[in-house]
């Protein structure tokens, strides 16, 4: 792999949504190729049929039958479906699911061939009736990578917000928080920090669960039980790891800048702050994968799909974050992958002659 451009997989998402709008509009400049070698999962149907609404002639594509065939300078693709698909813009349905669903299938199947694998959005309502379980990207990712230590982190370019506990409903938060959990996040983050984000001595914050972090227990009891007694483990085995801190005055009093990552309980708690301060160039990182994993941090977007409006600006950052982190992993592996034999040091007798 040529380490300057690394190969990248998109997948096509939601074909009714603005997925395959941002990814024409983000492969019609061709400065991206400079910098990667981008491999599409997606019907070609729907590929050419977006381009024919949005009334453009760029991107052309190269078809090959796996990511092992990609060529520099050029917008691969790879069939997912070729399926008849009767594309309407906008709209949900259980067989534009069915369609974003293969590609990340066959995008999985071709994980050997990639560095990184960045996905446009999805319709988790409309994936979850042909998949048992689908919560999501994140979680569907990790079962398929055969990995159960993995973290969503939100990322800027002055924020990390990462999550314990992501797409369940609040009424189970509480059931799915245990110390082991907070620790395995934790301990995830620390090494994503490092190895992705080329921070060697990370700082990361933890919040709360309940509100004022529970207020001396007076509020509740998980940051007394669970929070604290996972911070100390890991900030005995000499990690900077503070919390818990209470999320409104946290966020509020801006003491978000003095730390490299910030842990939340729960989805909202995470992605209100994050989407208030970063939303428009916020990217999604799935750390603990044997690959590099970004995407968008927003949606389908149907009520503005085709219209033209759909900004870039998140999509456009996930493929360049996609390629700095897999390049930051890269560096990171060549700087620490074969350390030197640890030998004690001995005083040595000499005479120095005059």
């Amino acid at each position: 792999m040529d380490n300057l451009k690394p190969v990248i997989g998109i997948t096509q998402g939601d074909p009714s949504g603005v997925g395959m709008e941002l990814i024409i509009k983000v492969f019609s400049d061709e400065n991206i190729f400079k910098y990667c070698t981008p491999v599409l999962y997606a019907n070609p149907k729907t590929f050419v049929a977006w381009k024919k609404h949005m009334q453009l002639q760029e991107p052309m594509y190269t078809l090959i039958s796996t990511a092992a065939e990609a060529k520099p300078g050029k917008l691969n693709l790879v069939v997912s479906s070729d399926a008849v698909f009767e594309l309407t813009i906008g709209e949900s349905s259980d067989a534009s699911g069915l369609e974003a669903l293969k590609a990340l299938d066959k995008a999985i199947s071709d994980v050997n061939h990639l560095q990184a694998l960045v996905t446009a959005p999805i319709d988790k309502s409309t994936v979850a009736p042909h998949s048992a379980d689908f919560t999501g990207h994140t979680g569907y990712l990790a079962e398929a990578f055969g990995k159960t230590n993995y973290a969503m982190i939100l990322a800027s370019e002055d924020l990390r917000i990462a999550l314990v506990t992501e797409h369940i409903a609040i009424t189970e938060v509480g059931k799915h928080l245990t110390q082991d959990k907070i620790e395995q996040k934790i301990e995830v983050v620390y090494e994503s920090l490092r190895n992705d984000f080329n921070v060697l001595k990370p700082r990361i914050a933890v919040l709360g669960l309940n509100p004022h972090a529970g207020d001396n227990g007076l509020l509740g009891k998980e940051e007394e039980t669970l929070i604290v007694p996972a911070i100390q483990t890991h900030f005995k085995r000499g990690k900077l790891v503070y919390g818990p801190y209470s999320a409104d005055s946290f966020f509020g009093g801006g003491n978000y800048k003095n730390f490299d990552a910030v842990i939340a309980m729960y989805h909202d708690q995470g992605l209100i702050p994050f989407k208030t301060l970063a939303f428009m160039d916020g990217v999604n990182v799935t750390a603990g994968l044997p690959i590099v994993r970004t995407s968008p941090d927003h949606g389908t977007a149907y009520d503005i799909a085709g219209t033209g409006v759909a900004d870039t600006s998140s999509f456009r950052a996930a493929v360049y974050d996609a390629i700095h982190l897999v390049r930051n992993r890269n560096q990171f592996a060549e700087d620490f992958g074969n350390p030197l034999d640890y030998a004690e040091m001995r005083r040595e007798r000499f005479r120095i002659d005059f």
